[in-house]
């Protein structure tokens, strides 16, 4: 039997990762919007990885400050006025020109991205501790909305004749209309602002010497900086690497965005079943292999036998990429949902505060990797070069996670024993 708290809790939810989901693919049209427009200014790919990133910049930069907003004065209207200060700056995009006018709009647009940490601690408050790390994950899955722009970008565009203009002017609409709704199915807990304002601005802030927060906003950098940065690449390596059209390359690339959005849900279930450690674990090992396997490139070479030369040609097919694509989408999915089931179980109090610094990491790292991809691409010549970036990071958060944790199951083991000792005397 549902009660009028749990259908109210129900509401939030649904409402926010709704919002959450509108947002996210404001967040990330550049991924298909940076393409015409690439064209159009003649960019470099360091240039284009740029503009790409711009939104995610701002957007990551605004989630410390909004995180803290929302420990103070609740989610709901944060949430509402973030979205809100988004609108007039995406409409704006349309008219631009120049490349400076574009890096200096996607800065504003971008204000859409630091929603991340206005909705989790938002949502999370509204549900109790077991049940904390799934409508996390639910609201996370609004990380689908990166799979949205992918299809309903393209779509645009070839509706208008290839006029790319009209995609800001819809989704400045739609998140005009997305703000109404949010705040019209959503409602504000006033225990939730009680127990949020007893921990002051300089005490949150110290939460940045713990060595643990830390810790996980460089897993975080990798799962979700890795999912943001890939997101915006994706469409542009397909056509590069492949050559397929805007469209097609856009749809194989929501193979990889959707269930990297969607399924973060289930990665929710999972840390809330198996622990945030092991599942955190699992992941890195299944991106690790994944990311070898995609960071080999074309190649061709020849060995000389008894009987003459023997030519081979290694490639990964277009299918076996996306399959592969697929795997790691799940994998981030999974990850972006086990990382926050840490912070859940660690800091019940300042999840908006510790929110916000993790996000802050992980959009960041989903700023800086798509300019590092572009910068790679130029200097090597090799698209696969991205992925040998992604190998790279993975390796690190596997070293981080054995050590630390090895570290704390030694210290705890030293406790024990201690106790142990201290009741035998």
């Amino acid at each position: 039997m549902t009660t009028p708290s749990s259908r109210k809790a129900l509401s939030v939810l649904v409402a926010s990762t709704f919002a959450f989901t509108i947002c996210f693919a404001v967040w990330m049209m550049f991924a298909v919007l940076g393409i015409p427009i690439k064209n159009q200014l003649g960019l470099s790919e360091t240039e284009f990885g740029l503009l790409a990133a711009m939104p995610v910049l701002s957007g990551s930069l605004v989630r410390v400050p909004l995180g803290i907003w929302t420990d103070r004065h609740g989610g709901r209207i944060v949430f509402f006025a973030t979205m809100l200060a988004a609108v007039v700056p995406i409409w704006l995009m349309s008219y631009a020109t120049q490349y400076w006018q574009f890096l200096v709009l996607a800065l504003f647009v971008g204000l859409v991205g630091g929603t991340f940490s206005v909705g989790t601690p938002y949502v999370a408050r509204w549900f109790k501790r077991d049940r904390q790390g799934f409508a996390m994950g639910v609201f996370g899955a609004g990380n689908s909305g990166a799979a949205v722009t992918k299809f309903v970008a393209p779509a645009l565009i070839a509706a208008a004749g290839g006029a790319w203009t009209v995609v800001p002017q819809v989704y400045a609409v739609g998140l005009l209309v997305t703000a109404c709704l949010f705040w019209v199915f959503t409602a504000t807990d006033p225990a939730h602002l009680q127990a949020a304002s007893s921990a002051g601005f300089r005490a949150q802030l110290q939460l940045l010497r713990d060595p643990r927060v830390w810790r996980y906003s460089q897993y975080y950098s990798v799962v979700f900086g890795g999912y943001v940065g890939l997101a915006l690449w994706m469409v542009h390596y397909y056509v590069d690497e492949y050559g397929f059209s805007m469209g097609t390359a856009a749809f194989l690339a929501a193979c990889f965005s959707l269930p990297g959005g969607v399924l973060r849900a289930l990665g929710g279930w999972i840390s809330d079943r198996f622990g945030a450690y092991r599942t955190t674990w699992w992941v890195m090992w299944v991106a690790w292999v994944a990311f070898f396997v995609l960071s080999y490139p074309k190649t061709d070479f020849t060995i000389q036998t008894a009987s003459g030369p023997l030519s081979f040609h290694l490639a990964l097919s277009p299918t076996v990429f996306t399959i592969l694509l697929f795997v790691v989408g799940i994998a981030m999915a999974i990850g972006k949902a086990s990382v926050f089931k840490f912070i859940s179980n660690d800091y019940d109090g300042n999840i908006g505060a510790v929110s916000g610094i993790v996000g802050l990491a992980g959009g960041l790292g989903g700023f800086i990797l798509p300019i590092l991809f572009g910068a790679l691409l130029d200097f090597t010549g090799i698209n696969s070069s991205c992925f040998m970036l992604m190998y790279g990071t993975v390796c690190v958060s596997l070293v981080w996670m054995h050590y630390s944790f090895r570290g704390e199951g030694q210290r705890r083991d030293s406790s024990g024993s201690a106790r142990l000792a201290a009741d035998a005397a």
